[in-house]
């Protein structure tokens, strides 16, 4: 099945982290986000696949490359971000008149549903929320979708569309829509053509996470982790002790007194310890350090990274070639009980989380002795004081 993977988006939700890179190279579990999606759509029966690619489009080609798990990949270029269906009708010229899957790159989703997907005629990944009126909900009857509405205040259902679709080769023609209200062309709006001339199944989706915004990223770490396989290819001292699903790459070090429980993922060139301890759902990156005495717990360190003296970092996010200096605490717990707030384009919005850090884009530094708040930004490049008490975004 020729299938298309909408990579092209700026990721504005995401930032500071996507400061410098597309949000489709950020890391879960050792690999770019759109990486996964790739890999299970080839597994759910890919055969083509063609890559959307727009911000730093450079970067996710030389990732990527010509081909994943043996299926060939070409690229196009959405060079204006207009929407989903320009993006899909950029595409079309590398589709042959047949049916075609579409997906958002930036999501995730279980291997079995999307099988199913695969193996329908047209449909739509569907996905029950709770609260579903900030997703595009869908109607449906005997089993057909019959309508979506975009973040309906009275909501026909708690049906949400999980942005996977199998169109029929009928709707390459359907591709140029018109301009939505949030000034976009709406892949929806092609859906919506497709329900009016096919009948469309909704396919129930198991799992599926939608990685817009920073703790999302941080769940979908905390998902594909679980999934590792264990190893342990690297150097580790005898007086290490590791535990649970734990992988350490060829070329990473765990020096002595260091506790690692799983699921965690120690990355090539990456040191730990001595006497660290590392829990919950941790990804160290590349060449990332993790010092003496200092604890991670829960979090994402990437490349370059160092955490190396005296620290505790929890549920958090940190970018690229960050150091933090020795005695720098995060705070990752609300003890009123209410969900951290982060700001997300401005607006200060609810994680959903009673337990969430900090997000730290890249090259950010902290002086020695640094307290971070729970839910503060830290933004490219940014710098602390000794002994600061930072409590808002810097």
């Amino acid at each position: 099945m020729q299938t298309v993977v909408l990579a092209a988006g700026q990721g504005t939700r995401m930032r500071p982290l996507t400061d410098r890179r597309p949000k489709p190279m950020l890391p879960v579990a050792g690999r770019p986000l759109v990486e996964h999606t790739l890999s299970t759509a080839v597994d759910a029966g890919a055969t083509r696949l063609v890559v959307v690619v727009g911000y730093k489009a450079d970067a996710v080609r030389e990732r990527i490359g010509d081909t994943v798990d043996g299926v060939p990949v070409e690229y196009t270029v959405q060079d204006e971000q207009r929407g989903t269906a320009d993006a899909v009708l950029q595409a079309s010229d590398h589709l042959d008149h047949e049916p075609f899957v579409v997906l958002n790159g930036d999501a995730l989703y279980d291997d079995e549903s999307l099988d199913d997907l695969y193996d329908a005629g047209p449909a739509v990944a569907s996905y029950r929320v709770d609260d579903p009126t900030q997703y595009g909900v869908l109607a449906v009857e005997n089993d057909r979708v019959t309508g979506i509405v975009e973040k309906p205040a009275d909501p026909p259902s708690d049906l949400i569309n999980a942005g996977a679709y199998l169109f029929p080769a009928a709707a390459l023609d359907e591709l140029d829509v018109s301009e939505s209200s949030r000034g976009e062309h709406e892949l929806t709006d092609v859906l919506e053509r497709t329900i009016e001339s096919h009948a469309v199944t909704p396919i129930p989706v198991n799992r599926w996470l939608d990685v817009g915004r920073p703790w999302e990223l941080l769940k979908a770490n905390e998902w594909k982790l679980t999934e590792i396989e264990p190893a342990i290819n690297g150097t580790v001292s005898d007086d290490a002790t590791i535990s649970g699903p734990v992988r350490v790459e060829a070329g990473a070090t765990v020096n002595d007194g260091v506790t690692i429980e799983g699921p965690a993922l120690v990355r090539s060139g990456a040191t730990v310890g001595p006497n660290a301890y590392i829990r919950g759902a941790t990804l160290v990156g590349p060449d990332a350090s993790v010092g003496h005495a200092v604890e991670i717990k829960n979090s994402v360190l990437m490349r370059d990274t160092a955490v190396n003296h005296l620290s505790y970092v929890g549920d958090s996010v940190l970018g690229r070639s960050v150091n933090f200096g020795a005695g720098t605490i995060v705070a990752n717990l609300r003890h009123d009980d209410k969900a951290v707030r982060l700001t997300v384009k401005g607006d200060r919005v609810s994680t959903g989380r009673r337990k969430f850090g900090v997000v730290v884009g890249d090259g950010a530094k902290t002086g020695i002795d640094t307290s971070l708040n729970a839910g503060v930004t830290l933004s490219t490049d940014a710098r602390t004081g000794v002994g600061e008490s930072v409590t808002k975004d810097r």
